[in-house]
């Protein structure tokens, strides 16, 4: 299997306004949903690998950011479930319940958010600033095979940098 790159970050590009139904059909407005906050939006699904090999530190970087209010993350997962059973939303629900998902998780059923922000794999992370401009496009760290080998933690110093004033790098 050919691993797909995430596309070159294009610095500045407003982010869409969007709603789309969560894992229990509950309308999700991105307007409502994020405010003012920093906006982190992940594309990721139930049945790749990749996604299984990061979970953990996914819920373990959203509740790193707990207690900050002007932090917001949504999962979202584009695939189709025709081709992909495991990403129907009624899986997607048992895993996040599974794995107690402190995020919610939106179903982009007809794949309109994926292609306006060109998404080509997952898992994908896109973070949008204060003012809904992309500051940080790509992974969630420096190796996604091995917890224990990661070197750099891109997401998290991104939001990081965002909090403290700064442009992520």
């Amino acid at each position: 299997m050919a691993l797909l790159e995430s596309r070159p970050l294009v610095t500045g590009q407003k982010g869409v306004e969007f709603v789309l139904p969560d894992i229990s059909g509950i309308k999700i407005d991105s307007e409502s949903y994020f405010g003012d906050s920093i906006r982190i939006l992940m594309f990721i699904c139930a049945h790749c690998p990749y996604v299984h090999a990061i979970e953990d530190r996914i819920i373990d970087l959203v509740h790193s950011f707990d207690k900050q209010q002007s932090v917001r993350f949504l999962a979202v997962c584009s695939n189709d479930f025709n081709h992909y059973p495991e990403d129907a939303p009624t899986e997607l629900k048992a895993r996040a319940e599974l794995l107690k998902y402190p995020f919610p998780y939106a179903v982009d059923e007809e794949q309109e958010l994926a292609k306006t922000l060109d998404v080509q794999c997952t898992p994908e992370f896109f973070v949008f600033d204060y003012q809904n401009e992309l500051v940080y496009h790509g992974r969630l760290d420096d190796n996604w095979k091995d917890a224990s080998a990661v070197c750099k933690q891109e997401l998290k110093e991104a939001i990081v940098a965002l909090l403290s004033g700064e442009q992520p790098k």
